[in-house]
C-alpha cells in the first residue's frame, strides 16, 4: 500500500474526527510557520517535519493527539510539558485547542527547530 500524502491523510482524519482534525491543523500551522523550507511527510501513522533534518511529529490517536520530538530528551522543557522516559523522545499531549496555548507549543516547536538547525 502507498503512502498517503499529507493532503490524503489529512481529509482521512477530518471525514473520521473533525475535532483531531481541527487541533492537528493548527499545529501542522505552528510547525510550518517555525522556519524557512519545512517540509512534511507521511511516516509511523502522523505528519514527520524537518527543516535542515527532522526535528518533530505529529500523531493522532482516539482521545487525542501527540506533538513528538525526536531529541525532546535534549530539549530544555522551561514549561514542564514534556512527557516521555525514553532514551530521546520527548512528547506533549494535546486535547483540545486550548491546550496548544497552556501547553507552550510555539515555544516548544521553535526550540525543537533550533536545536535541529545546529547539529
Amino acid at each position: 500500500m502507498a503512502t498517503p500524502s499529507v493532503a490524503e491523510w489529512l481529509a482521512a482524519l477530518r471525514n473520521n474526527d473533525e475535532i483531531r482534525y481541527q487541533l492537528i491543523e493548527s499545529v501542522r500551522a505552528i510547525v510550518l510557520q517555525v522556519g524557512p523550507s519545512i517540509g512534511e511527510e507521511i511516516k509511523y501513522g502522523g505528519i514527520l517535519f524537518a527543516g535542515h533534518r527532522g526535528f518533530c511529529g505529529i500523531f493522532s490517536y482516539a482521545n487525542h493527539v501527540t506533538l513528538e520530538f525526536s531529541e525532546g530528551a535534549s530539549l530544555p522543557d522551561p514549561h514542564q510539558r514534556l512527557e516521555g522516559k525514553g532514551k530521546g523522545r520527548r512528547h506533549i499531549k494535546l486535547g483540545s485547542i486550548s491546550d496548544i496555548e497552556s501547553h507552550h507549543v510555539r515555544d516548544y516547536v521553535a526550540l525543537a527547530y533550533q536545536a535541529s538547525q545546529s547539529s
